[in-house]
């Protein structure tokens, strides 16, 4: 295939489509604009001419807007069986944006700017080849993982399995504790229950116990004192 032995950068799809990377052509509106065409082949070609679409936006008269699709009518009016693939990105999309057909719209603003403010359409062209077209184009396909990816939401998932493992973390850690340590933590909490309950301290209590101890061996003392000097 010609194509694929040309300059022109292309990414083939099934065996009826491929990509290619377009240039806006020289001393044109869409000069510096760069494009990803998409061309899907039909069973009968090269009777038949091919589908031709472009992937990010371009403002014309003979292509649609929204979806970035050829008009049909004006690629058939100028399509030869005795064309190549590389005759399309080397004669009729430049011829196309060349020269606009705004008899036949398929974007029916842009062909009524054109006839009647030529210039105002230059600028709108413009425009849009700055807003859409003049950055480079990626030709691999990123569809999968532009799906799957979300940064907002990869990022909160992989907070959402960090916390996860933290919390299994201090679960393991807890359990691996010494054992005397976990049997204090819990002589602790039932001293603080037995407090709540008598409604005095449990240190204040041991305090009276110790002073009734203490005096109840005073008198002992004073006895066992009393005996020695008799």
């Amino acid at each position: 295939m010609k194509l694929m032995m040309s300059d022109y950068e292309v990414q083939l799809g099934d065996r009826k489509d491929f990509y290619v990377k377009f240039y806006g052509p020289k001393e044109s509106p869409y000069e510096k604009g760069i494009w990803k065409v998409h061309v899907t082949l039909p069973v009968e070609y090269p009777y038949k001419s091919p589908s031709i679409g472009f992937c990010n936006k371009i403002y014309h008269p003979n292509v649609d807007e929204a979806s970035g699709t050829v008009c049909l009518d004006v690629i058939n009016q100028t399509w030869s069986p005795m064309f190549d693939l590389l005759n399309i990105f080397s004669a009729f999309l430049p011829q196309l944006l060349l020269y606009p057909n705004p008899s036949d719209p398929l974007n029916s603003e842009a062909a009524a700017l054109l006839l009647q403010n030529p210039k105002g359409y230059k600028e709108k062209v413009q425009e849009h080849v700055r807003k859409h077209a003049s950055f480079d184009i990626k030709m691999e396909d990123d569809e999968d993982e532009d799906e799957d990816e979300d940064p907002g939401d990869g990022k909160s998932k992989r907070t959402g399995s960090e916390s996860s493992e933290q919390s299994n973390q201090s679960r393991e850690e807890k359990s691996s504790e010494d054992p005397s340590d976990l049997g204090e933590e819990d002589m602790d909490l039932g001293e603080m229950e037995m407090e709540m309950q008598m409604g005095e301290p449990l240190s204040d209590m041991d305090d009276d116990h110790q002073s009734n101890e203490k005096e109840q061996e005073n008198p002992m003392k004073e006895s066992n004192e009393d005996r020695m000097e008799l």
